[in-house]
């Protein structure tokens, strides 16, 4: 089945490229995906399959009915963008100004869509049923992928069990294309957003020292102070980052401000230390601030959990990269602490989130972030043939 999946991927694969640019050329924000879900619902329903709308507002569900006895299989992509304003050049650049596809979903909606495409083809061929979830509202709190799930994406649906596995995959800078990278349990970190407002006493710049108790020394001291947390709380097998990306004084060259803000983030691997560590960033905060003669309100918001990919398909997820790829095409890699909300499906049910590579060096959610085009073939291909594997072997 192998070469057969990979002519019908190279037939769509020129569809799927021209999917792609359209949806990079037109991106939309968080919650806002109204007019890729119009897309992705009329592909879907072209291809004959029973679709689904609105979940969770513009979430879509395709169903596709194997011809064979199987499991239930659920795959799933993602489809918004975010705010950051498109510097690639490309020919089909963004033109929602200030809207960037940045981080590949145009790539994993098109990719998606165009494993529907071979099965659909190949449809006499699967076993059981393939759930196709798009899902909105990625890359902001609190997420779409809890809210699909709390509307039923992996229950039963009209006399169909709910899926027995659950995959999805997400480009990789640094990964070249045609690659797929695997790793099993815990590979991407979860994600909360720490705030810290600090109160202190305006005043002249000139005289510190009369009343003004300052806030920008007082919220540099803490943003010192909390990376002690890492570097002397943290269990030392315990892969964990706490970075501090804004902080915000609107005072003067000449005025001392009453208030200074701390926007960042922290990511950990660990459930249990995750939210220990909680509770240390708002006594460190708080008792920091108490210090110095001013307070500090602190808020942490919790965000997606730490991903966790099951052994047994993320076997099955490496065993078929080499078998359709080649050993020299599939890599085992690194934690990595971006932040997933797909690790809401995997705690719900057994499965495995891979890397495509992105045959680019820039970064995601930059405004340079382009993924190589080739990466299309193997997200379409790939992703089609391991459906279809899983089923067979179950």
């Amino acid at each position: 089945m192998i070469d057969a999946f990979k002519s019908t991927a190279d037939d769509v694969f020129s569809d799927v490229v021209d999917l792609r640019r359209t949806l990079h050329r037109h991106p939309e924000l968080s919650g806002e995906e109204h007019e890729t879900a119009r897309r992705v619902a009329e592909r879907l329903q072209g291809l004959g399959l029973t679709v689904r709308t609105g979940i969770h507002g513009t979430g879509v569900l395709g169903l596709l009915d194997g011809g064979k006895p199987g499991p239930t299989l659920l795959l799933r992509g993602d489809m918004d963008a975010l705010p950051i304003r498109e510097e690639t050049g490309l020919d089909f650049a963004s033109e929602n100004e200030g809207v960037m596809h940045a981080c590949g979903h145009d790539v994993h909606t098109s990719s998606l869509l165009g494993a529907a495409m071979v099965l659909a083809e190949h449809q006499e061929d699967v076993h059981g049923q393939v759930r196709f979830c798009f899902q909105p509202h990625e890359e902001r709190l609190p997420g779409g992928a809890k809210f699909m799930i709390e509307e039923g994406v992996l229950d039963d649906i009209d006399g169909v069990a709910g899926p027995a596995a659950v995959f999805g995959q997400h480009v990789k800078p640094g990964l070249p294309a045609g690659t797929i990278g695997v790793r099993s349990g815990w590979s991407m970190a979860s994600s909360d957003e720490v705030y810290v407002t600090v109160n202190g006493e305006g005043g002249h710049a000139a005289s510190p020292h009369e009343l003004a108790t300052d806030a920008t020394v007082v919220a540099s001291e803490i943003v010192v102070a909390l990376q002690s947390i890492i570097s002397r709380r943290c269990p030392p097998d315990v892969p964990s980052v706490l970075t501090i990306g804004r902080l915000i004084a609107d005072g003067a060259t000449n005025v001392i401000p009453e208030t200074a803000r701390l926007e960042g983030t922290f990511r950990a691997m660990d459930e249990d230390w995750r939210f220990r560590a909680h509770d240390l960033i708002r006594r460190v905060a708080t008792h920091t601030a108490e210090a110095h003669g001013a307070t500090a309100d602190v808020e942490v918001k919790v965000g997606y959990p730490a991903l966790y990919n099951h052994e047994e398909p993320t076997a099955l997820v490496k065993a078929a990269a080499i078998d359709f790829l080649g050993e020299e095409h599939t890599v085992d890699v690194d934690p990595w602490f971006a932040g997933e909300d797909f690790a809401y499906f995997l705690r719900e049910c057994p499965g495995s989130f891979y890397q495509l590579g992105a045959g680019t060096e820039h970064g995601l959610h930059t405004s340079k972030f382009a993924t190589d085009e080739e990466a299309l073939r193997t997200g379409t291909g790939f992703m089609a043939y391991l459906a279809w594997r899983y089923g067979a072997e179950a």
